[in-house]
């Protein structure tokens, strides 16, 4: 086996995961399908939105960190899945344009007690934009062993 299996995602390890640049086209068509509030979907209610012009979805913004995940570790993982998180936090807007970057750290990880070939790795994911955090999320990920 090649890749990253969970005997890979050490406490305290981070993973850069890279940037992406926020598109503006891709940011409104989301909104307008998944979150179409005025602030993410009108130039005018935006522009007197408290956010002063179109601001992203944080469903978006936490899309974009999940397409950097899967492209930087998921696709080379032995990744099974997620049952879920504790945390899911978009301190500060996003904007068309915005370059973000994005991260994730591993807080713990266990062995599974009932099945065996089943590593449970605690996460920390965060994104931000010139130091300031955008999105953050706590999560378990669940990953094969080697062994």
């Amino acid at each position: 086996m090649t890749g990253l299996a969970f005997e890979d995602f050490t406490p305290g390890r981070v993973f850069d995961l890279g940037s992406t640049v926020v598109d503006r086209d891709e940011m409104v068509a989301f909104a307008r399908r998944f979150d179409p509030q005025p602030f993410h979907v009108d130039e005018d209610a935006a522009a007197a939105s408290l956010f002063g012009g179109l601001a992203a979805s944080g469903w978006f913004t936490a899309g974009l960190w999940m397409r950097l995940y899967v492209d930087s570790v998921l696709s080379r993982a032995t990744s099974l899945g997620s049952p879920g998180g504790e945390e899911i936090a978009w301190p500060a807007p996003v904007f068309a344009g915005d370059e973000l970057r994005a991260t994730m750290e591993v807080l713990d990880a266990r062995r599974s007690a009932s099945r065996p070939g089943l590593g449970l790795v605690r996460l920390r994911a965060r994104m931000d934009r010139a130091g300031t955090d955008v999105f953050r999320s706590t999560f378990t990920g669940m990953f094969g062993t080697r062994s």
